[in-house]
């Protein structure tokens, strides 16, 4: 068979992580022994996850390139020493309304201190009804939100990443999780369906 080989695409949100990532690793050879020293000890702690699922160790540059992105994305000041890893509790369930006119998401409960947190929601282009999950394609829409418990706008934002779902394409497939800015941590995800009324 002849080779395939895939589409090379660069959308303006793939620009804006390569060049976090690119930023990140020089930054992380200005470092200081020391810093990277405790980095690496760090990195001993935490584990990765293959594309398969499989668990591995990281290295210290992989866990300053995971929490410093978040930070970064989220306004923040790259970190040069390693924070105190607390964890972040994942966000509550949540109602996803879509219609012709608004796309909306609303939090059940929010935690009573939103000082360091921030929202990501990430959703798949439209679907059609034939696709029963789509989660993998899910990708950030807009920029990371401050938690509310009131209804949050992602119309405009998803129109202008994918374009309106239509009755060809109705289905959204959405993830939403926590970041700390302060760590850099995220959350686990949350997941749901919008489906265009």
């Amino acid at each position: 068979r002849n080779k395939g080989y895939g589409i090379s695409s660069n959308t303006s949100f793939q620009s804006d992580v390569k060049a976090i990532f690119a930023q990140l690793t020089k930054s992380f050879k200005t470092l200081t022994s020391a810093q990277i020293a405790a980095w690496n000890s760090l990195a001993q702690t935490q584990e990765g996850r293959s594309v398969l699922g499989s668990r591995a160790k990281i290295s210290g540059l992989n866990l300053y390139l995971r929490l410093n992105h978040w930070v970064v994305s989220c306004g923040g000041t790259a970190l040069t020493t390693p924070p105190s890893l607390t964890g972040v509790d994942a966000p509550s369930e949540a109602t996803l309304a879509l219609s012709s006119s608004a796309f909306t998401i609303t939090l059940t409960s929010i935690p009573a201190d939103v000082t360091n947190l921030k929202l990501i929601v990430q959703a798949s282009a439209p679907q059609s009804n034939g696709i029963s999950d789509a989660y993998a394609k899910a990708a950030a829409i807009g920029s990371p939100i401050t938690p509310v418990d009131t209804a949050i706008a992602l119309k405009t934002d998803y129109d202008a990443k994918y374009g309106a779902p239509n009755a060809v394409a109705p289905k959204v497939f959405v993830k939403w999780f926590y970041i700390n800015t302060a760590t850099g941590e995220k959350s686990g995800e949350m997941m749901g369906l919008a489906t265009l009324a």
